[in-house]
């Protein structure tokens, strides 16, 4: 009798921790969905794409910057942004910078197209 409690015990411990890993694995999964990205081109003000520009991006919240250097296309992407943060954005190549821009938390958009336009003489 008292095996049978013991292991009823054991097997009733086991399905709640399969439940609970099950559970947190979904909502992992729907976390990871919800996050944003932002890409697009680094460009002249003729829409000549520019290879090498910096572009970063700043998180409203903390202020930690992260960057990324445009490839030979000008293009650049930041993935797994979080949803309910802002976020600033621009770009520098050669002492010229684009305006900066702003990627609110209010934008449900998980995929955001943006173009940064450095104007150089």
């Amino acid at each position: 009798m008292k095996a049978t409690r013991i292991t009823s015990s054991v097997a009733l411990v086991l399905v709640v921790l399969v439940l609970s890993g099950a559970s947190i694995h979904a909502q992992s999964e729907r976390d990871r969905s919800q996050l944003r990205t932002v890409h697009g081109d680094v460009l002249d003000k003729s829409q000549t794409p520019i290879a090498n520009g910096i572009v970063y991006l700043c998180n409203k919240k903390t202020n930690n910057v992260q960057t990324h250097i445009s490839d030979a296309q000008g293009h650049y992407q930041f993935s797994g942004l979080e949803p309910n943060t802002d976020f600033e954005i621009y770009a520098e190549f050669k002492h010229h910078k684009s305006s900066r821009h702003t990627i609110s938390s209010f934008d449900s958009r998980n995929d955001i197209q943006l173009d940064l336009i450095i104007p150089m003489n």
